[in-house]
C-alpha cells in the first residue's frame, strides 16, 4: 500500500484511473473547464486523450498528476485517492510517486547535468535509493539509446536525444501509470518509432498508458481506448474500433473530425 493513499473500495479497485464528479475552474476564468466531469481508464490500457486546442486535455493531466488542485470532484488512482491532501506532505508525494510517472510536453531535467546526474536526481525525488537508481539507470539508458552520452551534458543533445532523456525520467522508478503529453512532438520518424515502441514495450509487461497527442496516426496504432474531449465535456469514450464502426469512420482523424469539426480551432 502507498504512503498517503487513501484505499477506496468497490467495483474502482480495477480501475487504473477514476475520475468522478470533476469540477474546475482556473482562478481568473469566467467559466470553468470542467464541470461534473467523470472518466474510468482500466488497468493496462493504452489511453489516448485527444481534442483541439485549448479542450482540456493537458489540464486535466495537471489535475491527475497533482500539478494543479481542485476543490470539487474525485480522482482515484489504482484505487487510492489522489485528492489535493494526498499530494501535500512529503510522505504523501512520495507515495503517490511511487504509483505514477509523467513525461511533460516540455523538458523537464536540467540541462547543465548529464543523463545519468539528471537520473540521479529524479530517482531520489522518486523515492529510490541511490542504489537502486544506478542499477536501473544504466539498462535504461541503453535501451534508450543515450548510454554513449550517459555523462555528457544534456544541452549538447538532439531533439530526440532530449525526447528520450524526458521519457527515461519518467519511468526511471517503474510506475505503473504514465502520463504522456505528445512525448514524440518534434522528433524524426526514426526517433518516434523507437519511443512507441518502448512504450508499447512497457505496457505488454503491464504499465497503463495515459496518452495525448496531435500525432492521430501514431495514436491510433498505439491506443485501445480513447476519449474524445472538448470544451470540457468527453464527447466520445470507449474502445478505437468500437467507436470507428459506430461512426461509420475509417481512422481516428475522421472520428476526430466528425465530433470535434473542421474550424480553425487555433486562435
Amino acid at each position: 500500500m502507498s504512503a498517503g493513499a487513501t484505499p477506496s473500495g468497490g467495483a474502482t479497485a480495477s480501475a487504473a484511473i477514476d475520475i468522478s464528479g470533476l469540477n474546475f475552474r482556473y482562478p481568473a476564468a469566467d467559466a470553468p473547464v470542467f464541470s461534473d466531469l467523470s472518466l474510468r481508464i482500466p488497468q493496462g490500457a493504452r489511453f489516448g486523450l485527444f481534442g483541439p486546442n485549448g479542450a482540456g486535455k493537458t489540464t486535466l493531466m495537471n489535475l491527475m498528476t497533482g500539478l494543479l488542485s481542485f476543490k470539487e470532484g474525485s480522482i482515484k488512482m489504482l484505487g487510492y485517492e489522489a485528492s489535493p491532501r494526498a499530494h501535500a506532505g512529503r510522505g504523501r508525494r512520495l507515495g503517490l510517486r511511487s504509483l505514477f510517472g509523467f513525461v511533460p510536453q516540455e523538458y523537464s531535467f536540467y540541462m547543465e547535468l548529464s543523463p545519468w546526474q539528471n537520473l540521479e536526481f529524479y530517482g531520489a525525488w522518486a523515492g529510490l535509493s541511490p542504489a537502486e537508481t544506478r542499477r536501473r539507470a544504466l539498462p535504461l539508458l541503453e535501451v534508450l539509446g543515450l548510454a554513449d552520452v550517459r555523462h555528457q551534458p544534456a544541452h549538447q543533445f538532439s531533439g530526440g536525444m532530449k525526447r528520450r532523456l524526458n521519457l527515461a525520467i519518467g519511468v526511471i522508478h517503474r510506475p505503473r501509470i504514465l502520463f504522456l503529453d505528445e512525448p514524440t512532438v518534434g522528433v524524426d520518424v526514426q526517433t518516434a518509432y523507437s519511443i512507441m515502441a518502448y512504450l508499447g514495450e512497457l505496457n505488454h509487461t503491464g504499465t497503463t498508458l495515459v496518452y495525448t497527442s496531435h500525432q492521430l496516426d501514431e495514436a491510433e496504432r498505439l491506443c485501445n481506448d480513447i476519449a474524445l474531449i472538448d470544451q470540457g465535456t468527453i464527447l466520445a469514450e470507449g474502445g478505437v474500433h468500437t467507436l470507428l464502426a459506430d461512426h461509420h469512420q475509417k481512422d481516428l482523424r475522421g472520428l476526430y473530425l466528425e465530433l470535434t469539426g473542421k474550424t480553425y480551432r487555433d486562435a
